[in-house]
């Protein structure tokens, strides 16, 4: 039977596309095929990095693929955020950020990046609100004696870096309790905290990471939490807000993807993030550093950074903080 030509040129137009899409469906099914890069755009060892390395196993065993760990330091984490936000949007290319290159940054310099536009958030890993942490033999020893006795001394504060959570919260703290707080910046939580060993500091506010090693060789103490109340995290410890209303500042760490990324994927990938948050092991991790583990749905996480901004954006303005 003679068929016409354009009949037949119809059938092999119609099966080219359906093996396409087919194919194309079958890749989809099959994420991940590969190992799958998880950037951390800070260096190896450092909190970030520790957390990141936390959940590389389980995530493996989720996905049935490697999980390879890069760490990508410099720029207060936008060298590395920048790879990823220009990466392609294919699952195999992830960040684990937290709020520095993803929301307080971009607010004090100009960034290759627009980290609302550009990225996708998948989940947040984990939760920790900041940590008033003075040395052993501060004279005080309640949140309410530091206020009475920092309004009356000329005392200081340490900071990771300018521009730092650590730095914003120390002004934010300043302007919220009436203090005056002098600030003096370190490259890191290392040297900021053997600052608190040689006596050259009166305080500073920490994440459970950075603090825990000096807390446990007992050079620190803590004080309150920046939390709205008080938190199971670091329990027994008052919250900041019952001496300064609506006082706040949590530091979050979490997987974004380039903006992009099919639905199908990102849903797998937060679903990775979900078992490996789930985890004992990783419970344990974190808890014994006075972080909780934490999942979340996208749009939470998107809501978390926009909040951010906007908080720390006035604080910025308010105290004219600049990057290095």
């Amino acid at each position: 039977m003679n068929y016409p030509r354009r009949h037949v040129l119809h059938a092999l137009a119609a099966a080219a596309l359906f093996s396409t899409l087919a194919l194309g469906a079958l890749a989809q099914e099959a994420y991940p095929s590969k190992p799958i890069r998880m950037v951390v755009p800070y260096a190896a060892g450092g909190s970030t990095d520790q957390l990141a390395r936390a959940i590389q196993v389980p995530m493996q065993e989720f996905l049935k693929q490697p999980v390879l760990v890069d760490n990508k330091a410099g720029a207060g984490g936008t060298i590395g955020t920048d790879q990823v936000a220009k990466a392609a949007p294919d699952g195999y290319t992830i960040v684990f950020g937290n709020s520095g290159p993803n929301a307080i940054v971009p607010l004090m310099r100009k960034i290759p990046y627009d980290p609302l536009k550009d990225l996708r958030p998948i989940s947040t890993v984990a939760i920790t609100p900041m940590i008033l942490a003075v040395p052993a033999d501060s004279p005080a020893k309640t949140l309410k004696e530091f206020m009475a006795l920092a309004k009356q001394q000329d005392w200081n504060f340490g900071s990771v870096g300018n521009g730092s959570l650590s730095h914003l919260t120390g002004e934010h703290f300043n302007a919220m309790a009436g203090l005056k707080l002098t600030h003096v910046p370190y490259n890191g939580g290392a040297p900021m905290m053997t600052a608190f060993g040689g006596g050259q500091l009166q305080a500073a506010f920490v994440t459970g990471l950075d603090g825990a090693t000096m807390l446990q060789a007992g050079k620190v103490k803590y004080l309150a939490v920046a939390a709205p109340q008080r938190t199971k995290t670091v329990p027994g410890l008052p919250a900041i807000a019952e001496e300064v209303p609506g006082f706040r500042s949590v530091a979050w760490f979490g997987i974004l993807a380039p903006a992009g990324v099919p639905d199908a994927i990102a849903a797998k990938l937060h679903s990775a993030v979900e078992y490996a948050v789930s985890r004992p092991e990783v419970q344990k991790v974190f808890a014994d550093r006075n972080i909780e583990a934490r999942a979340s749905r996208p749009d939470e996480m998107a809501k978390l950074i926009r909040d951010e901004m906007a908080q720390w954006g006035e604080v910025v303005k308010r105290s004219n903080i600049k990057m290095d």
